[in-house]
């Protein structure tokens, strides 16, 4: 059967260890608890993987996804950070960039509540709306904001009830992208800046840095 070819069988690992870091970075043994390979085998293919640019290979040692999946640098550069704030504020996070008139979402990973806010990869949305446009659009009462606090929040500003925190990713004094975490206003404290203002800044700040 050609399911049973070597060169299938190879396509169908690769394949499979793509499917376990799509959600979350994770360990060369996490991967292989997953997908029911050898450690040895999901290793040897993890690293030829991130050679090739299928797989970002992180300081710690974590896999994630490649530049060929994630489509540019940035976006697979921006992912392990955003993943990280997503985590520590269980909150939705995005990472946004304009086109024309709009703005677009390269990379999105949802929050673990049954009520989040939810803006797959792809979305687009027009600008300046939200806290995210207003930063793209590069809006007077942005500027203000960012001046006092280094990010912008907007409550219900796009949608009644929804609230977002966004700071930009700056690189050679340009504005390349926009680290956005939107929540529920239902379970905001504050305002979800002074919740989560600090992070979503401290995210950007790190992107910014990968990407010099």
């Amino acid at each position: 059967m050609d399911g049973d070819k070597p060169g299938n069988r190879m396509l169908e690992r690769v394949a499979a260890i793509l499917d376990a870091v799509e959600d979350e970075p994770r360990l060369a043994a996490d991967i292989a608890r997953t997908t029911g390979l050898s450690l040895s085998t999901t290793h040897r293919l993890a690293l030829s993987m991130a050679e090739l640019d299928f797989l970002t290979r992180y300081p710690d040692g974590t896999f994630g996804p490649g530049t060929r999946i994630l489509q540019t640098y940035r976006d697979a550069v921006s992912y392990q950070p955003l993943w990280e704030l997503a985590s520590r504020a269980q909150e939705s996070v995005q990472l946004w960039v304009r086109y024309r008139d709009e703005r677009v979402c390269r990379v999105s990973i949802d929050a673990p509540h049954e009520l989040r806010v939810t803006l797959p990869q792809g979305s687009r949305l027009p600008l300046p709306a939200g806290s995210a446009g207003q930063i793209l659009a590069g809006t007077p009462e942005a500027e203000k904001q960012l001046s006092q606090h280094s990010w912008v929040e907007s409550e219900g500003n796009r949608v009644p009830g929804v609230g977002s925190v966004s700071a930009p990713v700056i690189v050679d004094g340009k504005i390349v992208g926009v680290v956005c975490l939107a929540a529920p206003l239902s379970r905001v404290v504050r305002s979800i800046g002074q919740d989560y203002g600090d992070l979503v800044a401290e995210t950007a700040a790190k992107i910014s840095r990968l990407l010099v």
